[in-house]
């Protein structure tokens, strides 16, 4: 009976051990791909502020997904990363369509 409550408890040991290292893998896997995120989202920021088209949100989405990240919400500061670089690439697309438009005709 002793050998069968001893086997119990190192199954049950072994187990919790595996998912605990899963856990941890898992919570790494979304931490890179958060510092992939906001790193291509700070890039798009800094293109954007280049060619005029930077939106006004962007920054402050940013500092967002890095307060989420703090907190250890790697999952929702991906998502706000990648709403960042969406609007530092629309901001250099609009930019672009808007270079030399010059004034419409009835201001002049």
């Amino acid at each position: 009976m002793k050998h069968v409550i001893l086997a119990a408890a190192l199954v049950t040991l072994t187990f919790g051990c595996a998912q605990q290292e899963t856990k941890q893998a898992a919570a790494g896997d979304a931490q890179s791909a958060y510092q992939a995120a906001l790193s291509a989202a700070k890039a798009e920021q800094k293109k954007a502020g280049a060619v005029g088209g930077e939106w006004r949100d962007t920054g402050k989405i940013i500092k967002a997904a890095e307060k989420a990240a703090a907190e250890g919400e790697f999952s929702k500061a991906k998502k706000l990363a990648d709403k960042a670089a969406e609007q530092g690439r629309l901001g250099q697309q609009q930019a672009a369509s808007q270079a030399n438009v010059g004034n419409p005709s009835y201001l002049y």
